[in-house]
């Protein structure tokens, strides 16, 4: 595995915020409005930089669910995807839907930013894997009732929105009954420690429990990143509230050999503690 340095993740981060005019950092409270557009602002932004730390990791038409490397080839978290109608919600550069379509599904990649759908058209002329692209946001799919076999996210939309019930209650809305839901985020108790991938992120500096929002804000205040922390019990309930099952949770191990550090995610934290939670639901009847 290619190890990416943690400098580099920093000025990735540093040049997002410059071009936003990011100044400083809050904890307070954000509404679903204030947030899509902060974020938005912010995965434009910082698209292209994303497609060049990442994408030879993620490839061009690879399923990749987490830092820690577990492909969906390997796992089959979705099962047998052949002739399935498939959402990607946060699709991002959708490699994820390329691979699903090459597995012989019929998956749609949906996301809030212009920016990540530029690089999944520019994936697709590479691959000669050509997927539906939508842009929307994650609780406002265009998509009918029941149209969907199964749905899909790694890491995209869930950490950013305000509400993760009305997410929930849009996917459930759009699948068939019975169809899987399965995503991954970063584990819940990864939020009490700093977001340091070496031994400053080892100490615990902010309380499990405290849902504040962290806000990146601008001169005037208002904010240019948003993201919200969620319990396991939070996703847990969000679920059952919407009418899915769950029927798994994994936190995927940190590979022996693996190097790649990614924002956070690196071997000296992954030998610790699990950083990714994959939940995978299925849709009640």
């Amino acid at each position: 595995m290619t190890t990416v340095d943690r400098d580099d993740e920093q000025d990735r981060h540093t040049r997002a915020e410059q071009r936003l005019g990011t100044v400083g950092v809050a904890h307070r409270s954000v509404g679903a409005r204030e947030a899509t557009r902060a974020n938005l602002a912010w995965w434009d932004a910082d698209a292209d930089d994303y497609q060049a730390a990442h994408g030879e990791f993620l490839g061009d038409a690879d399923f990749v669910w987490c830092p820690e490397g577990v492909r969906e080839a390997d796992a089959r978290l979705l099962g047998d995807v052949r002739g399935r109608r498939v959402a990607e919600i946060g699709c991002g550069q959708a490699a994820c839907s390329r691979w699903l379509a090459a597995a012989g599904a019929r998956p749609v990649g949906l996301d809030l930013s212009a920016g990540m759908l530029r690089h999944a058209r520019a994936g697709a002329a590479r691959t000669g894997i050509d997927v539906p692209l939508l842009q929307a946001t994650a609780d406002a799919l265009p998509l009918a009732d029941g149209s969907m076999d199964a749905a899909c996210s790694a890491f995209g939309a869930l950490p950013f929105v305000a509400s993760v019930e009305a997410v929930f209650a849009e996917v459930r809305r759009v699948l068939r009954p019975g169809a899987p839901w399965v995503f991954a985020v970063t584990h819940p108790m990864r939020w009490i420690f700093p977001d340091d991938p070496g031994p400053a992120g080892l100490t615990a500096s902010q309380p499990y429990f405290d849902r504040t929002p962290y806000v990146e804000v601008d001169a005037d205040g208002r904010a240019t990143y948003v993201e919200y922390h969620r319990t396991v019990g939070d996703y847990v309930r969000a679920l059952a509230a919407t009418g899915f099952a769950l029927e798994d949770l994994l936190e995927p191990e940190w590979p022996a050999g693996h190097t790649r550090v990614w924002g956070q995610w690196s071997p000296v934290r992954g030998k610790l503690f699990p950083g990714t939670a994959i939940f995978r639901a299925r849709a009640c009847p």
